[in-house]
């Protein structure tokens, strides 16, 4: 039987999921999109705490743009405010989603923004 859209990202999510894990010193990249939003948050898996996120419903965010710009955006404050809390390196995780589109701006923006991964 066929699995659904919705099942395999499940599966390809929980295959990533055991190998990243995040710290406090190297916190965890999470990256979730919706049809219209994008959100991204630094978990620290150990504690089980989020130590920051962003998404493009942010106030401090003006969703100008189609949809990889605001990706772009969103991965840029990201950026600011892991730096800003005092972490520079992180883990990816692209939860399920392939590496393309919004996915990779997001990603490429917070590395422009001075995260490592």
């Amino acid at each position: 039987m066929a699995l659904t859209k919705q099942e395999r990202r499940y599966r390809i999510k929980l295959r990533i999921r055991k190998i990243v894990s995040g710290t406090a010193e190297k916190p965890r990249l999470s990256v979730f999109r919706s049809n219209k939003q994008i959100y991204a948050q630094l978990v620290d898996d150990v504690s089980g705490k989020t130590l920051a996120a962003v998404s493009s419903l942010s106030k401090d965010i003006e969703a100008k743009g189609n949809k990889t710009e605001v990706a772009a955006i969103v991965g840029k404050t990201i950026a600011e405010k892991a730096i800003a809390a005092g972490i520079s390196n992180v883990v990816f995780d692209r939860n399920g989603y392939l590496y393309h589109g919004r996915v990779k701006q997001l990603a490429d923006a917070a590395r422009k923004g001075g995260l490592k991964f």
